[in-house]
């Protein structure tokens, strides 16, 4: 037989007929208040809009989420942060005309789990309990906070009972509330822009408009008088431990809480292969395409011991269709790949629930997630096979200008707002996972390096060719170094193979002894080259080097320290010229031996 737990005296031991009044007492007060807001015209819905978007911040709160160190209060706090998700974006982008009253629970409406809110931690009584559409105080003293700043006439606002270690409580500066009757109310003599945004580990709250010449008096119209001293913290249902308190939980109720999601897109077997290393079993599996089928490389995500989420058959056809529309190259391409991510991202970011903690995310979806909410309050990981978009369009900038008759190095740009989310998006990133070797040069420390898998190869078939192969295993365009080949092997007596279309121009290898190579290329080749200023997935590369080849690359590859391949600076047309004479002469007297 266990002991029975020491009760602190100041604990106060909650029963469930005083949960019925209290329950009780605040339907009629919400009544009371609901009736009086029906006939108030100044209390109204406002729209979200852009017109103040580039006004200067007059006011900015900074509160951080995870703010408990105990294990048991995690699944609050990931509470918490699920329904902060929810709130923050019915709030971020309103702007509220001058003169106007801005009210928390007008624009938020009634809580409830049919809008998404779970269980999260609430301060009721002078003890922290479990409750749905719990944690949203943290959002009213945010922007409690913000309205001190700006100098806003505050019109309504009730302080916390008891102070939360970490909250603004400790400052004063707190707003609690409690659907309807306990509301956070506050205007402004000129038109403001509310900007709440949930990070990684804080939640973010700005306003934007023209500051006051004067701050007016800030008026309190409605208030309560915190109760005891600051220093007097409250006691948790999560970890008290009184048993006869009917709201405590068990202390080991929720030490496992907390899972991680893969959300994945294409397959590649480097990070398959580091999914099953470092998953566990309660984590879930998100898949653009049923379990069932594979995708075009003829690969599917290994998902044994997965709770697996997937696209709908809809969905999946719809995505195959477009997918198999697309030109091979261009603009037009790669803006339908861009809308076809954020759909996938939008589908998924419906799916994660609330007790997802860390996220392992497909690079191409990360922006679209971000910029939605969905990866707020949570760590994520980045499984990266291309740069950021950043780098990518400023190494096809400075392509575009050593080839400015290009056709291809400057058709397609993302939109900035783009690039900005991805560049913010990959700030907050925990860690990056790539086997791309300059991806990794590029974010150091936080990069996690993982190991090219080389394909099993058999014994090299390869033919003895009449003349010199060299194999440029990509499209003619621009970014994959076609400029800088051409001039390498120009006055070389080589046959060129090329794999995929010419788009630089029918005419573009005229003059060379050029065909299109086939799959059979690994037996036709004597050398392979890459010289690509982008370059996501050097399949081709590996295979050749797998087989013996001699292949030389681009850094922009990302294969450095892969055995068999050098790799020369993107761009540097002389060192390639180099590197391509020296191995033609090596692999000639080779065979002549």
């Amino acid at each position: 037989m266990q002991n029975s737990p020491v009760v602190d005296s100041k604990i106060r031991i909650h029963t469930r007929p005083q949960a019925v009044l209290f329950r009780l007492k605040a339907l009629l007060l919400q009544l009371r208040r609901g009736a009086r807001n029906l006939f108030d015209s100044e209390i109204r819905r406002y729209p979200k809009a852009d017109e103040l978007v580039g006004r200067p911040a007059i006011a900015e709160s900074k509160t951080p989420l995870w703010t408990e160190t105990e294990p048991e209060e995690r699944f609050l706090l990931a509470g918490k942060a699920q329904n902060l998700r929810i709130a923050v974006e019915r709030l971020d982008g309103l702007e509220i005309p001058a003169g106007a009253t801005f009210s928390f629970w007008k624009h938020l409406g009634h809580v409830n789990r049919l809008k998404g809110y779970v269980v999260g931690r609430e301060l009721r009584e002078g003890c922290i309990v479990p409750n749905v559409g719990g944690g949203l105080c943290q959002l009213s003293n945010a922007l409690y906070d913000a309205a001190l700043e700006a100098g806003f006439e505050i019109v309504e606002r009730h302080a916390h009972t008891k102070v939360i270690p970490g909250s603004l409580a400790e400052r004063n500066r707190d707003a609690t509330v409690f659907w309807n009757y306990v509301d956070l109310r506050f205007r402004a003599a000129q038109p403001f822009r509310i900007e709440a945004r949930l990070g990684r580990d804080h939640l973010r709250v700005v306003f934007r408009g023209d500051r006051p010449a004067a701050r007016p008096l800030v008026q309190i119209t409605k208030r309560t008088i915190r109760e005891g001293p600051l220093t007097d913290h409250p006691n948790s249902c999560a970890t008290c431990g009184v048993e006869s308190c009917f709201r405590s939980l068990k202390p080991d109720a929720n030490l496992d809480f907390g899972r991680t999601a893969f959300l994945l897109d294409e397959y590649a077997p480097e990070f398959d292969d580091y999914i099953q290393k470092t998953r566990a079993g309660k984590d879930w599996l998100f898949l653009p395409l049923d379990g069932r089928r594979f995708n075009r490389s003829n690969y599917a995500w290994n998902t044994g011991g997965f709770g697996r989420v997937r696209q709908s058959v809809f969905e999946t056809i719809l995505r195959s269709y477009r997918s198999r529309r697309l030109a091979a190259q261009g603009a037009a391409r790669q803006k339908s790949l861009l809308a076809s991510a954020e759909k996938l991202a939008a589908s998924y970011a419906k799916k994660l629930r609330f007790d997802v903690t860390h996220v392992v995310v497909s690079q191409n979806l990360l922006p679209y997630l971000w910029k939605s909410g969905a990866l707020g309050g949570r760590t994520f990981d980045v499984l990266m096979t291309a740069l950021p978009m950043t780098e990518i369009q400023r190494r096809l900038d400075a392509a575009f200008e050593r080839n400015p008759q290009s056709t291809t190095l400057g058709d397609f740009r993302a939109p900035a707002e783009l690039l900005e989310t991805e560049r913010e998006a990959l700030i907050n990133a925990r860690q990056i996972v790539t086997p791309h070797t300059e991806i990794a040069a590029v974010f150091g420390p936080r990069a996690v390096s993982i190991d090219w898998q080389r394909p099993a190869v058999k014994e090299n078939g390869r033919r003895k060719n009449g003349k010199f192969t060299v194999v440029f295993p990509a499209a003619t365009v621009g970014r994959k170094g076609c400029y800088e080949l051409r001039e390498a092997l120009r006055d070389l007596d080589v046959r060129l193979l090329t794999l995929g279309a010419t788009i630089e121009g029918a005419d573009f290898w005229d003059g060379f002894d050029r065909e299109a190579g086939g799959d059979d290329w690994p037996e036709k080749a004597d050398l392979v080259v890459l010289p690509a200023y982008v370059e996501h997935r050097p399949r081709r590369l590996l295979l050749a080097a797998a087989r013996g080849l001699p292949v030389i690359a681009s850094k922009s590859c990302g294969v450095g320290g892969v055995a068999g391949i050098e790799t020369i600076e993107d761009g540097d047309a002389e060192s390639l010229k180099t590197t391509v004479r020296r191995l033609i002469e090596t692999g000639r007297n080779g065979r002549a031996e």
